[in-house]
């Protein structure tokens, strides 16, 4: 058999690449690589709150965190005092998981109910008089501020706008100048701030948005880039241009790195597809198929998805909250098997099943994942042999319930021998 001489580069002689060759491959992908890292740099590795709560703007005040909170806790209280009165509801086994998950509920119900929080300018708002939104801007404003100040803001809050459509367009403008402009002149923009641009249809839309952000961060003294939004997919334009394309996309692109969520809009999604309000749910089959392209969108790109809400509301007899409850639960269980790690909750009945849903997804997976970490980074092998592509997924998974307070640091350790700076690196963060 013939031999191949082989210097320090590799193979030498007629029977290699050539350093022509290589110089010329380097050249081609060049631009592909600039491509790649500025459309798709993955997840921030900043924390994604496990929901968002909408609160019309003329009903939010200075109390409403703590007024959910307590509002949650009694509902909680009141329907699923117990594991087993919680089991019942749910139709689910009265563990010792149910029993760990239910004290660790009660205790986030008190200590921090509202993971996201959005002051409605739209929908829940409404068309009012402009003296009268140019007052609850404001105001809204000046209550964050005051908020973050004194430590009781919930870890992100902000205010959704009306959409870039022509009969509301100054508007919606107007009021997010005033809430900007009132922060601004309050201690700041907050860490947390999130806007949200709802009822998008073309990507233009958006790049108006970030041009009107560029304009305010420029003339405010601003870091280029600074204030980011979500979108929110609830047109079916967003997901299907007229051209027969692909458009939620472009829609990201058109954001030019400053869309941080795709936020999938359950009634108005559904009702624009023609689906009756009887049948407008996130697990409608139209629902799927547009989160589904979402999330091909949005994959790689930084950008994160939430799902929407039910409007069903766990209110009345205990059966009927019940009835609600199992609804809800069930639902974001589903949602966060297809890794929508977020979701809406309308009302403060809404915050127990929310987060009973999310510990025991977080909490009945851990051993295994943990397990799978560990036998990963030591090579240890074992039932499963992950590849980096997993393992990096088992490790968002823990960092995830370790964020919302599912799982603790000590046991994850434990578990895993891992602290929490070695699961951001295997989860590229």
């Amino acid at each position: 058999m013939s031999q191949v001489e082989v210097d320090g580069n590799g193979p030498t002689g007629e029977a290699s690449f050539s350093a022509a060759a290589r110089a010329a491959v380097e050249a081609l992908l060049a631009p592909v690589d600039a491509d790649l890292a500025r459309r798709y740099p993955g997840d921030s590795g900043t924390r994604q709150p496990v929901h968002t709560v909408y609160v019309p703007a003329d009903a939010f005040a200075a109390d409403t965190v703590r007024a959910w909170g307590r509002q949650a806790l009694e509902a909680f209280d009141a329907h699923a005092g117990t594991p087993a009165e919680l089991a019942r509801a749910l139709g689910v086994a009265d563990d010792a998981l149910l029993a760990d998950v239910h004290a660790r509920v009660r205790a986030k119900l008190e200590r921090e109910p509202i993971e996201d929080l959005r002051i409605d300018f739209e929908d829940g708002y409404g068309p009012r008089p402009d003296a009268e939104e140019d007052a609850a801007a404001v105001r809204a404003a000046e209550l964050v501020a005051a908020a973050v100040a004194d430590g009781s803001a919930p870890p992100y809050i902000g205010i959704r706008i009306k959409c870039m459509e022509a009969p509301v367009r100054a508007r919606g403008i107007r009021t997010l100048e005033l809430f900007l402009a009132t922060l601004l002149a309050n201690g700041g923009l907050p860490e947390g701030l999130v806007l949200t641009l709802p009822k998008v249809t073309y990507a233009e839309q958006v790049t108006a948005l970030v041009r009107l952000l560029e304009d305010f961060e420029r003339r405010a003294g601003l870091p280029a880039g600074r204030i980011g939004f979500e979108i929110q997919i609830e047109t079916t334009q967003a997901i299907l241009g007229p051209d027969g394309r692909a458009t939620v996309a472009r829609m990201i692109e058109a954001a030019e790195g400053r869309a941080t969520g795709l936020h999938y809009g359950t009634f108005d999604y559904s009702a624009s597809c023609g689906v009756s309000a009887a049948y407008q749910s996130m697990d409608h089959p139209v629902a799927d198929h547009a989160k589904a392209v979402m999330q091909v969108a949005a994959a790689g790109t930084g950008v994160r998805l939430s799902d929407g809400s039910t409007n069903v509301v766990p209110t009345g007899s205990t059966e009927q909250v019940h009835a609600a409850w199992k609804l809800h639960h069930d639902l974001v269980r589903r949602s966060l098997a297809r890794a929508y790690y977020q979701g809406w909750d309308m009302h403060p009945a809404h915050l127990p099943t929310r987060y009973v849903a999310v510990y025991s997804f977080y909490r009945e997976g851990l051993e295994a994942a943990a397990a799978r970490l560990a036998a990963y980074v030591t090579k240890a092998g074992g039932d499963v042999m992950d590849e980096p592509a997993t393992a990096r997924a088992l490790s968002g998974y823990v960092l995830r319930g370790l964020d919302c307070g599912a799982v603790d640091p000590a046991e994850v350790t434990a578990l895993t021998g891992l602290d929490r700076g070695q699961l951001d690196a295997l989860a590229g963060r």
